[in-house]
């Protein structure tokens, strides 16, 4: 079997994983790529998570071959989507091949809404949900009444917010940020089926939003999905054997 290494960001720590052809036989995690790459050992062939120019969407998931996972772009409306963002998408296509709907990727500091097609991102919509709510000390779970006021009024959510602060109810200001979310990411989750990649904790509110609009919703932990995607690189590779 083909031993290579992979390495990037997840958005809190460098995060290293050692390969054996399409399988992770052992990972590793650290402050920078130094202290990552070091729980590995030595490796000869090493591949980058968010190296390169991002591709523009619409694109497909994996790259090509001789390149490291970029991020992917999108001019109308702007946005960036990072390249271990990406790399759990992919792990999804993995799974879900020919999979037509929506993704809704939820890390720390942001919301990724992404149309999947044919393995393809089609176009996405990310918001900064996440860090909005840590900013504004909201708190899960988010209160239903919040999330159906600004879904039905999002015109209002800066007023909505004050008077959440101002009454001391951390689950109105979570439930404000995210009905207002939901009305401007409305085109990306009517009539389409929503996976939803998330930790559990952070994965509750939206889950039970959306199934309040009848949206068929099904979670995935993005942990889980990792190695079908490190699996689908080695393919792109050719380290399959």
């Amino acid at each position: 079997m083909t031993d290579w290494a992979v390495i990037g960001h997840d958005g809190q720590a460098h995060r290293a994983f050692a390969m054996s052809g399409p399988k992770v036989t052992h990972q590793s995690s650290g402050a920078d790529e130094a202290a990552a790459l070091a729980g590995l050992g030595a490796t000869a062939r090493l591949y980058r998570i968010g190296e390169g120019r991002p591709d523009a969407l619409p694109c497909p998931l994996l790259p090509g071959p001789g390149r490291g996972l970029a991020g992917l772009t999108q001019d109308q409306p702007a946005d960036v989507i990072d390249g271990w963002v990406r790399l759990i998408l992919m792990g999804f296509a993995a799974r879900h091949p020919n999979w037509d709907g929506v993704a809704c990727v939820l890390s720390q500091t942001l919301s990724h809404w992404v149309h999947l097609s044919a393995d393809e991102a089609v176009s996405c919509q990310s918001f900064l949900t996440p860090m909005l709510a840590s900013a504004l000390g909201a708190a899960m779970p988010p209160d239903s009444a919040a999330i159906s006021d600004s879904l039905s009024r999002p015109e209002r959510l800066a007023a909505h917010l004050r008077s959440a602060q101002v009454s001391a109810t951390p689950g109105a200001l979570s439930g404000h940020l995210l009905g207002a979310e939901l009305a401007a990411a409305r085109p990306y989750w009517l009539g389409q089926s929503v996976a939803l990649i998330a930790p559990d904790a952070g994965a509750s509110g939206y889950g039970d939003a959306l199934k309040a609009q009848g949206v068929p919703v099904a979670q995935h932990d993005p942990e889980t999905l990792l190695p079908d995607a490190l699996a689908a690189l080695a393919g792109v590779l050719g380290f399959t054997d």
